[in-house]
């Protein structure tokens, strides 16, 4: 099944390191030789919530390295620059990727870049091993105290 966001075939994005994806669960494979990954957040790095004209981003100081993740498949610490949401207009689907075909109701992106090989964000997106984002699924369910907070905030996040 194509993503409801890619339904022309102009539009179907090529490559392979390219979303979204299926992630096919009988095709994953188990690697007991990968190291836990290691996440280090300081909120106090947050600096603001900016609209970007079709989402929003919670936008992080990325200057040091309080904001981290380290570990498993990453050779070096990458820092936290930014998160976002990919939602739909409809609860059925929303998230960027699948799981066996399975949409979920939103997905949360954690953007991280390698401070240690790039100088810059800038630099890093341009490059293979620049970018690590961690990709959440997310699920309706009981209220959530951090989401909660943020959503509270978004009225405050009106024009471009």
């Amino acid at each position: 099944a194509v993503h409801p966001l890619w339904q022309s075939p102009l539009t179907i994005p090529g490559g392979t390191r390219q979303s979204p994806i299926n992630i096919q669960w009988r095709d994953s494979v188990y690697d007991p030789f990968l190291k836990p990954l290691k996440i280090s957040y300081d909120p106090t790095t947050c600096l603001h919530i900016w609209n970007n004209g079709y989402s929003f981003l919670v936008e992080f100081d990325d200057s040091t390295d309080k904001s981290i993740i380290v570990g498993g498949p990453l050779e070096n610490q990458y820092r936290l620059k930014q998160f976002h949401f990919h939602w739909g207009a409809v609860n059925d689907w929303g998230s960027e990727h699948t799981v066996d075909c399975k949409f979920y109701p939103a997905e949360l992106h954690l953007v991280h870049w390698n401070a240690v090989e790039y100088p810059s964000f800038e630099e890093a997106v341009m490059e293979g091993n620049g970018l690590a984002v961690i990709g959440v699924f997310l699920k309706l369910g009981a209220r959530h105290e951090g989401l909660q907070s943020l959503v509270d905030a978004l009225p405050a996040v009106r024009h471009k």
